[in-house]
């Protein structure tokens, strides 16, 4: 199953694709490390993000996107497009795809009793990335509970 981890800042989605195949982790290559919204945030520019990532989910057969979720206040409150952003991929009309917000307790909880098997320096990844690694290991983690 392939899960694309997403973590949402100011007007773009950081992604990373993670493939667990009998039990082994794998990075697929993907050609796209982030999606942008436009500037002006219209409506048009909502639905050009939204069929952009829909797409690009079709493209590599993606059937989980996991989104860390944001506060909506207080010290680590995410910014109003940033809950537009989320909002244009919850509401993809593709039905193969399950959208779920995990929320930065359950991250660090999972976190603590299943490390990451690798080291993030060693994945490959760009830097900006690693948070959208770790919110895919922990949905990955958490569907593989949920199958057990």
């Amino acid at each position: 199953m392939i899960v694309c981890g997403v973590e949402l800042t100011g007007s773009d989605a950081v992604v990373c694709l993670l493939n667990m195949d009998r039990g082994q982790f794998n990075l697929p290559e993907c050609k796209v490390r982030k999606l942008s919204l436009l500037k002006n945030h219209s409506r048009e520019d909502l639905k050009r993000f939204q069929a952009a990532f829909a797409e690009l989910m079709a493209e590599y057969g993606v059937t989980r996107v996991a989104i860390k979720e944001r506060m909506p206040k207080g010290k680590f409150a995410g910014g109003a497009i940033s809950f537009k952003l989320e909002a244009a991929i919850q509401l993809i009309t593709d039905t193969e795809l399950t959208v779920t917000l995990l929320p930065p307790a359950m991250i660090k909880s999972t976190l603590a009793s299943n490390p990451l098997p690798i080291a993030f320096a060693d994945t490959g990844l760009k830097v900006f990335q690693e948070t959208a690694f770790i919110t895919a290991y922990v949905a990955q983690m958490t569907s593989m509970k949920g199958a057990a």
